[in-house]
């Protein structure tokens, strides 16, 4: 579904109601502000825990039609490449949320520029077990119903005739933390690669230990042999779910000048995404 790095990239399926956009998972989902077609979904992930029983989503269509969006919950399971896709059961150590949340409206239409407000609330939770559960938050454009022209039918009437009619969504990620949750990530495998054709790019691995995912920045600076200091790749919103326990990214590397990849070294941190900054995980690779 998506290169390594996954940027949230708008993605179409025609014929399948059913549409994963990473989010969160990313790109987009890396901003306050996610869009997906002509909606904008504020907050891009959901996190219940402690005391936090509600949260208040802030759908907004930028478009310049009036546009109806259905709302309902998917499960997903991250691969170690980052790709997502969507499952029925859960995997072995994977607990899903939607059963114990609930939403209002399930459906809404919005004209031109206007905005709406969906509730999200958590409910039956008291006798859950200690742990993190997930599930996807997941917005449908309602295909556009209008009757096709007589003009623009089919002149052969013993023809096949078929419509491919684009469906658009989004899906943020709606994470319930029960007891005591804990995610200690480590990075590892870094290597640069100078591939034919194309920039620099560092690739990595995400090592994640825990029952709860983690949620971050990614940082890449390069240090010359003189130990001048220069940021050469970042991404924001990168996560790794449970129960996927290796995540891997490639991040391409920027050219600036006073950047040599075949000397001084890298280095690369994971940070919470937070005002504090607080980091998650960091290494170093000597080019």
């Amino acid at each position: 579904m998506s290169t390594p790095v996954d940027l949230n990239i708008p993605v179409t399926r025609y014929f399948f109601h059913f549409l994963v956009i990473l989010m969160g998972c990313l790109g987009a989902a890396m901003q306050k502000l996610s869009a997906q077609g002509n909606l904008l979904v504020t907050p891009v992930r959901v996190v219940f825990d402690g005391q936090k029983r509600s949260e208040e989503l802030n759908l907004a269509n930028s478009g310049q039609d009036t546009a109806r969006f259905l709302i309902s919950f998917v499960e997903i399971r991250m691969n170690r490449n980052g790709t997502f896709e969507q499952i029925n059961e859960p995997d072995s150590g994977q607990q899903f949320a939607s059963k114990y949340l609930r939403f209002f409206p399930r459906s809404v239409v919005l004209g031109p520029n206007e905005a709406q407000v969906v509730k999200l609330q958590v409910t039956g939770t008291t006798e859950l077990a200690p742990g993190e559960y997930r599930s996807h938050l997941y917005f449908r454009a309602a295909p556009d119903e209008k009757p096709a022209r007589e003009g623009n039918a089919p002149k052969d009437s013993n023809g096949i005739s078929v419509k491919l009619t684009p469906v658009f969504g989004i899906t943020i990620p709606v994470i319930i933390r029960i007891g005591e949750t804990s995610a200690n990530i480590r990075l590892s495998d870094l290597a640069v690669d100078e591939g034919k054709g194309q920039s620099p790019g560092l690739s990595l691995l995400l090592n994640r230990v825990g029952n709860a995912s983690a949620y971050g920045d990614i940082t890449v600076d390069y240090l010359s042999p003189q130990g001048k200091v220069i940021q050469v790749a970042a991404v924001r919103g990168l996560a790794i779910y449970t129960p996927t326990t290796q995540r891997y990214v490639r991040l391409p590397l920027e050219n600036k000048p006073g950047v040599n990849y075949h000397s001084g070294k890298l280095r690369v941190a994971y940070t919470n995404g937070s005002k504090t900054k607080e980091q998650l995980a960091e290494a170093e690779l000597k080019l």
